[in-house]
């Protein structure tokens, strides 16, 4: 049992939803990207999403684009988002660490020596918005065996039979993205339509189901946690931090909110 099944163990008896939040590696600057981190933690976040900068991030919108471009601008490459977990790991041993990113990065590098790399560094899970379940077993099968999870994403377009494929392959969390379109198109999120689908969702999955994509704070958050396990903020949070002269106190500052209406709902039940 990993960091990731610990952590969503201990939320459910602690009858709690997660609150996890995204952040670009290197951005908005290198040295702020563990302060950052440090941060989150100490606002409330149960995972912590850091954001491999890529060149051409297709499943995410201008916030975050921008924030990538700004990343590799400044030399925040894989070694770098390992660096940044390594230091992360210093100070934080428990809240687990999820990469997202794209596939291009870890085949170039080679899914075992990526999977050491990560675990070795201090990584937890890894979702690949671009890599089919279909066509997932080499990596799965390298990730495993350094107890690396592999996370799936589920959407309102998954189709029954993938989405049983995604409930019975899922490790760690399911992330469901709840509406078919890029990161941080917040005016698109219908909370009655995802709700409905992600109830139907974890009837299904054998791990926690969590919601993204389109939550901005702690109203859309709390409308989110009604069915969902836990929620995912990302471009709200990376254009917040984009132009702070503190990073580590917006991070906070951003955050506390959310935790705080998160807390107000109980978690659902184990048997739901």
């Amino acid at each position: 049992m990993n960091r990731i099944d610990r952590r969503f163990t201990q939320l459910r008896t602690d009858r709690r939803k997660a609150l996890i939040p995204f952040v670009t590696a290197g951005d908005p600057s290198l040295e702020a990207t563990v302060p950052v981190m440090h941060a989150l933690v100490e606002a409330g976040a149960d995972v912590i999403e850091l954001g491999v900068p890529f060149s051409d991030p297709m499943a995410d919108g201008p916030t975050i684009q921008r924030s990538s471009e700004r990343a590799l601008s400044r030399g925040a490459g894989l070694s770098f988002v390992f660096e940044s977990v390594r230091k992360f790991r210093e100070r934080e041993a428990d809240t687990p660490v999820v990469l997202m990113g794209y596939l291009n990065p870890v085949e170039i590098r080679g899914a075992e020596r990526f999977a050491r790399d990560a675990t070795d560094a201090g990584v937890d899970g890894v979702l690949l918005v671009d890599l089919p379940p279909e066509e997932s077993s080499e990596f799965r099968a390298a990730f495993a065996a350094h107890d690396l999870a592999l996370i799936l994403l589920a959407s309102p377009t998954t189709t029954d039979e993938r989405l049983q494929l995604l409930c019975d392959d899922a490790q760690g969390y399911l992330y469901y993205v709840s509406f078919a379109g890029v990161t941080g198109a917040a005016d698109r999120l219908d909370t009655g339509a995802a709700g409905e689908r992600l109830h139907a969702i974890r009837q299904r999955s054998r791990v926690p189901v969590v919601a993204g994509f389109g939550i901005k704070d702690a109203t859309s958050a709390a409308a989110m946690a009604r069915e969902a396990e836990g929620v995912v903020v990302g471009s709200a949070l990376v254009a917040a931090l984009a132009d702070a002269t503190e990073p580590a106190i917006q991070a906070r500052t951003f955050l506390a909110p959310l935790r705080a209406a998160l807390d107000g709902f109980p978690a659902i039940a184990e048997s739901a």
